[in-house]
């Protein structure tokens, strides 16, 4: 029904080779059919369908293209009412094709590289800039003639933060932000006392007894001279 038609893939230059073998049905009464060319109706259908899908997909991988452009297809369209189409697609690529793709994604690749080292460039720069001993040795050494600049650098950053750690972008870094931030305002051995009865009794209602008994292990002070268990 469709042979040889040139469908875009996700790079809207580089194109899939498309064969269609469709078939369809007029479902209503014979004489019900003053809607036009049933089979351009048909073709332009499936058409439709095979370039909403295929756009969404690289010609480098295409098993998977062949697979999501089948199962839409396969499955009984109806684009007017009592017309009902369905069809089974062949992908092919053209060598241009494929090296225009790969040349395509190579280029994809370095960009990310680049892009991914200049965030590290920066996250490691903000880490020196936030802490005020990296941040005098970094300027002293990147400006030697003007250390006298320091304060209005200092100024100027106030408030800057440490890059956050990718690993801490989740329940378990927000827990141990909240724990250092918790454990520094508890100045004295009593309020730490209180802290660490309070969360060996919330250990074992919860069922962890095994924490639960390192805290209480870790809270024991040793007698001197001792090794601690």
């Amino acid at each position: 029904m469709l042979s040889d038609e040139r469908m875009a893939s996700r790079i809207s230059s580089v194109r899939f080779t498309v064969r269609i073998t469709g078939s369809w049905q007029w479902t209503t009464h014979p004489s019900d059919t003053g809607q036009g060319d049933l089979a351009m109706l048909a073709r332009a259908h499936l058409r439709r369908q095979a370039a909403g899908i295929l756009c969404q997909h690289s010609v480098l991988d295409l098993a998977a293209a062949h697979d999501a452009i089948n199962s839409s297809l396969t499955q009984r369209g109806f684009p007017m009412p009592g017309l009902e189409v369905s069809g089974m697609a062949e992908l092919s690529v053209a060598a241009a094709d494929r090296a225009l793709a790969e040349e395509h994604a190579r280029r994809q690749q370095a960009a990310d590289l680049e892009h991914g080292e200049e965030l590290h460039r920066l996250a490691q720069l903000q880490r020196v800039l936030a802490d005020p001993d990296l941040r005098r040795v970094w300027w002293m050494a990147q400006f030697p003639d003007r250390f006298n600049d320091l304060d209005s650098l200092a100024q100027a950053l106030k408030g800057l933060p440490a890059p956050q750690e990718a690993q801490d972008d989740d329940l378990r870094g927000d827990i141990r932000r909240f724990t250092d931030d918790l454990v520094t305002t508890l100045h004295t051995p009593q309020q730490r006392e209180v802290f660490v009865q309070a969360l060996v009794q919330t250990l074992t209602a919860l069922g962890h007894q095994r924490l639960a008994t390192a805290a209480v292990l870790r809270r024991r002070p040793h007698d001197p001279g001792s090794t601690p268990a």
